[in-house]
């Protein structure tokens, strides 16, 4: 079984920064990609941004230029910079991993952690 824990949310006036961070633990041989998601309330969870275990990121359009997503060993940062007030939702980070080397590849889910960027 693989854990997924977020930490770093909070309350922010707009321009301001906060920085998320992940960390998976357990039954861990590989993770091919750790990202961070965003849900606002009444709207669909959306992808942010994503980080491989090549060292690839990749931005959603709304956070390009403001966001940026880095990784070590098992763990996953967001620097969240210029916030705005649509960017106020709970964030979750998704790992991707699998438990043995010749195992398929699983999503975990951490339990999420709220962003509010006040006007």
């Amino acid at each position: 079984q693989v854990q997924v824990v977020e930490s770093g949310g909070g309350l922010v006036q707009t321009g301001g920064s906060l920085r998320l961070s992940c960390a998976a633990s357990g039954s861990i041989f590989r993770i091919n990609v750790m990202s961070w998601y965003r849900q606002a309330p009444g709207k669909q969870r959306e992808l942010v941004a994503a980080f491989t275990s090549g060292g690839r990121a990749n931005y959603a359009d709304s956070v390009m230029g403001r966001f940026t997503i880095s990784g070590a060993k098992n763990t996953v940062y967001l620097q969240m910079n210029s916030l705005k007030p649509e960017d106020t939702a709970v964030y979750y980070c998704n790992t991707e991993a699998s438990s043995r080397w010749d195992g398929p590849a699983f999503r975990y889910w951490g339990q999420g952690t709220q962003v509010t960027v006040s006007s």
